[in-house]
This record gives structure tokens, sequence and C-alpha cells, in this order.
């Protein structure tokens, strides 16, 4: 298995060693991010800016207006509160063309507790106006996005977890597309929509419940923004339930984005997610089996809601 956020720095650096106008900006998180190997062989490509947040996005803002092509990496949690207001306008408003990685998003933190979790990050992001949202859910996947990130015209935060994941994707054999979601299974008794590293889990339960005969669709929502509408409402008119799955609150997230969409044509919807509180302390592995994230709770949730 293999970490999101490794996939991501060692195919950024892949890139970089051929197009000097990517920057890698920093703070204070090589280790973290996994840039260590990046500011090492591309010192001129990498930027270092301590622990300021604000500064970093200000200053990756500037470079990708002056043409570079930035990628400003640290803790989600820190990007999506401290410097909120500079992704808001110095970035989103202003149309620069910074790709914020978010690592250690969620729940990744795990003991470090509420401080640490970024679970309002969706909801937030996604009022802005420009801003791209997307949550890889394996290595393969996030090898992919990295090459399309390179020349995407628009400012993008990418949120990943810490520890190494799974594969969802057993070859390189798979499309990708900006808000486009892909489907794992098909379907015809409900459809589980996930987004980041809910999405193995959502794709298990999705076997489990084939093996009991129970036609599970799922579908992996990783473009959050822009996101794939007509696949919503095709596994809503085809499926008739949606269950849908998040490492984040269950306010103003992917549920809430479904929702939004089957306002006017609503199916039986149920939101996994997490509730209004302060998240419980343990590792990842721990948070999501008390909270149902995981595929034994997800599998659980289902058969009730299918009755």
């Amino acid at each position: 298995m293999i970490a999101c956020r490794k996939s991501f720095t060692e195919t950024l650096l892949s890139l970089a060693r051929t197009d000097k106008n990517i920057i890698a900006v920093t703070t204070d998180a090589r280790g973290s991010v996994t840039l260590t190997d990046f500011a090492n062989e591309l010192p001129e490509q990498f930027v270092e800016c301590g622990i300021a947040e604000q500064n970093a996005v200000g200053i990756s803002a500037g470079l990708a207006h002056s043409g570079k092509k930035v990628f400003v990496c640290g803790p989600a949690c820190f990007y999506v509160t401290r410097s909120l207001e500079q992704i808001k306008v110095d970035v989103a408003y202003s149309r620069n063309n910074v790709k914020i990685l978010g690592v250690s998003g969620g729940v990744a933190y795990g003991a470090l507790g509420a401080t640490h979790h970024s679970l309002h990050d969706i909801a937030v992001l996604r009022t802005f106006p420009g801003m791209n949202i997307v949550l890889p859910c394996d290595a393969r996947q996030t090898k992919k996005l990295v090459k399309l990130l390179v020349d995407y015209p628009e400012p993008v935060y990418i949120r990943v977890g810490r520890a190494p994941v799974p594969d969802v994707y057993e070859s390189d054999d798979f499309d990708f597309e900006a808000g486009k979601a892909n489907v794992l299974l098909e379907g015809y008794d409900l459809t589980i929509i996930a987004t980041g590293e809910t999405v193995y889990h959502a794709y298990q339960a999705g076997l489990m419940l084939h093996g009991k005969g129970i036609k599970a669709r799922v579908l992996d929502m990783a473009w959050l923004k822009p996101y794939d509408r007509e696949a919503i409402l095709k596994a809503a008119t085809e499926t008739g339930r949606i269950l849908t799955v998040e490492e984040h609150s269950r306010f103003g997230g992917l549920g809430s984005l479904v929702a939004e969409t089957l306002a006017e044509s609503p199916v039986p919807l149920r939101i996994i997610g997490i509730p209004d509180e302060n998240v419980i302390h343990g590792n990842s592995p721990e948070v999501f089996a008390y909270y149902g994230l995981n595929a034994a709770g997800i599998l659980k949730t289902a058969l009730d809601f299918i009755g």
C-alpha cells in the first residue's frame, strides 16, 4: 500500500524535473507532506515558508500570477483555517492558479484530536467561486490527478490522508476526468456514493452486499467541485435509494451536495459522516469504525436502509 501524499509528491517531482515552472511551496511540512526528495533535488523550485500558512498561500498566489505552476502543500487542518482568507481572496477571488494540497485530512491525525482534524474543508471551500475540490481515493488515482493538475487552468484544493491506503483501482487502466464520477460496481437496489479514503470501504461494502444478493451500485465521487450531477440523477432514477459516505461533517459535504442535487426529484437518502460533535480520540481505523465509515458500518447502514 502507498500513501496518497507519497504518490502525489513522487509524481510531482518526476514532472518537475522537466518542467521548471513547477514550484512546490510548504510550511515546515516537507516531512509530513513527503517533499524532502523534491527539496533536495530541485531546491531552485522549492519554497520553504516556515510555520506561516497565510504567507505561503500569498506567496503561491504571487508565483502563480507570474506564470508558475504552484503547488502549496501542508496539513489540511491549517490551510483551511489559518489561511482561509488568503485562499478566498488571493487564490479563488483573484483567480490565481494555485493547487493546494491538504495532507492528513479528515481524521488522519487521529489522537491529536479536533484541533488537527479537517472535517469542515469541503463545506467551506464549496462556497468559494472558482475553487475546485477533489479527494483522490488511492495512489493510482492520485498519480493521474497530479498529471491532470499540472496544466489545469483553475485553483484546486486536494485533500489526502496520511497513512498508506489499499488500492481501489487495480491497474492504471481507468478513466479519470475532472468533474466525473467513476462507477466501481453496477447495481439497481441502491447506490453508495463515497469520496476520498472512504471509497475503498464503500467498495468493500458493495461487494459484501452483492454477496448477499443485493445489487449495490458504488460511485467514486473524487471530484466534489465540479461534480458529476448526471451520475447522481441517473443513480436516483435507476436505483431509487442513495447512501453517501464521507470523512467529513454530515453538514455541507458530499451528503449535502447529493441532497441539494436531488431536492427537486427526491429519493430516499442517508448520509454517513461525522455528526455534530467533537470526534473521539483514536487512530483512523478506530474513528472510522466508531462512526460507521468502514466497510462493516456501511454494510450495516445499507442493510437497514433497504429493510
